[in-house]
């Protein structure tokens, strides 16, 4: 897929895709494509968050839905921002040693909104 890590700001992981792995027949990127990427942009962001809190954590993805937009013709950027939902979840996962959380992540290419993802994931120590 290519996907590399463009920034991790703040509260928000940014991560990009070139189109050219993720093509279909009709020259724009899978629908697979996109889920994937914003799925593991949504794991990243808990990876780090968890990586800040020195917690040793598993991160289990428990499901999605994507709402493609638009056609994708150009190279993805996925943008994932920690919500209060996550933030509260890795607060508790020292003390009750799992947790469950919701994260938004949006897709733009070409400098528009193209997709957004809305994964559930889950934390066990």
């Amino acid at each position: 897929m290519g996907i590399e890590v463009e920034s991790f700001v703040d509260e928000e992981l940014t991560v990009r895709a070139a189109l050219t792995p993720n093509v279909n027949v009709h020259g724009s990127a899978f629908a697979g494509s996109q889920f994937s990427l914003a799925s593991l942009c949504g794991w990243g962001q808990l990876h780090m968050q968890l990586a800040r809190r020195g917690l040793d954590a598993s991160i289990i993805f428990v499901d999605g839905r994507i709402e493609c937009l638009k056609p994708v013709r150009a190279d993805m950027t996925a943008r994932c921002r920690l919500t209060e939902e996550a933030t509260a979840a890795l607060d508790g996962l020292a003390k009750v040693g799992r947790g469950r959380c919701q994260l938004n992540t949006r897709i733009e290419s070409g400098g528009q909104l193209s997709a957004a993802f809305t994964g559930n994931y889950g934390l066990r120590i």
